[in-house]
């Protein structure tokens, strides 16, 4: 009987890790995030236009650079500043490997897409 409820125990806490970590694998949520509207327009727009490529809150890289703490860097891969200049400028027109989004997006919509990368 022992051996049974040991045995049960260890399942149940098995299970137990196993449902607690899957929730930590979940994408938050623009709320849980504390995305205002614009910013969660823009993860809307990067995750249609960029997260093939771009990590968004991970340092791994995919084809393209982690876009994580992009604004709190001093250089783009590229060498640029890190600044909004560099960074519009990047999507719009492309560079090396990454296409150009500039006919893509209008400008609301690339404002919403900077206003959400300054929150990574």
């Amino acid at each position: 009987m022992l051996g049974r409820l040991s045995a049960l125990a260890l399942m149940v806490a098995v299970a137990g890790a196993f449902v607690a970590g899957c929730g930590n694998d979940r994408p938050r949520t623009d709320a849980e995030l504390g995305l205002d509207d614009q910013q969660a327009a823009g993860r809307a727009l990067f995750d249609h236009y960029c997260s093939a490529c771009h990590n968004a809150y991970s340092s791994g890289d995919k084809k393209g650079p982690s876009l994580r703490k992009l604004f709190g860097k001093e250089f783009l891969p590229s060498g640029l500043p890190a600044n909004e200049r560099f960074v519009r400028q990047t999507i719009a027109g492309g560079r090396g490997m990454m296409p150009e989004f500039g006919d893509a997006l209008t400008p609301d919509q690339m404002n919403a897409l900077l206003a959400y990368l300054h929150t990574l």
